[in-house]
């Protein structure tokens, strides 16, 4: 399996490109912004995007959907609770030169598989950080966007967040994959699961 990130986008956001080796069919999780980026480093990978894919509907995070699917015509894939947020971005996203996307070619849900070449992702809803947040687990790797971070989580402050809800996602949907599996977050750089079990100040062993 192929894992490439890419930071992009006004807010720098993490961008994950996830190839299979055997067939070069990928997918691209949560194209922020600078698409020219993005399909320069397909390009050099060898890739053919199959879908675009987004952990939620927030601009920094889907505000490359539309160059990327125009470039490349693959499917736009985001859980139907924030289908709406792809409209249009936000005021403040706009004067940051962030377009609005499509809609989506598929909604997604708890329990869905996407599959591509020899790669299977499973959806795993994980709401708090947006009410249709969602992690894509493949692997020995699961793809949080802000669900969770290095040693924090997602801000629950702006509209649709909350934190039970978030902390209930972390502690019974994230928590239970296996201290070994590597969490690939929307901002700053991959943990694992067993150390935020541990040791994040927000949802850890001693917040318990």
């Amino acid at each position: 399996m192929i894992i490439k990130m890419l930071t992009v986008g006004p807010i720098m956001a993490n961008c994950y490109i996830i190839g299979c080796e055997r067939t070069k069919l990928c997918a691209v999780i949560d194209p922020g912004g600078d698409e020219q980026d993005i399909l320069m480093a397909l390009a050099k990978l060898h890739l053919t995007v199959k879908y675009i894919l987004n952990t939620h509907g927030h601009f920094d995070h889907v505000g490359g959907n539309k160059g990327l699917k125009d470039a490349t015509g693959a499917e736009i894939l985001i859980h139907a609770q924030d289908a709406p947020m792809l409209g249009g971005p936000s005021p403040m996203a706009f004067g940051m030169g962030v377009k609005s996307s499509p809609p989506p070619d598929r909604i997604i849900q708890d329990g869905d598989t996407i599959e591509f070449g020899d790669i299977t992702l499973s959806v795993i809803h994980t709401p708090g950080h947006t009410p249709g947040g969602v992690s894509f687990l493949t692997q020995g790797a699961v793809f949080v966007g802000d669900t969770l971070f290095a040693g924090s989580v997602g801000r629950t402050d702006f509209p649709g967040g909350n934190f039970e809800t978030l902390a209930h996602s972390i502690q019974k949907k994230l928590f239970v994959l296996g201290d070994d599996v590597v969490v690939y977050p929307g901002h700053m750089g991959p943990t694992k699961i067993g150390e935020e079990r541990k040791y994040n100040p927000f949802v850890g062993a001693d917040t318990l």
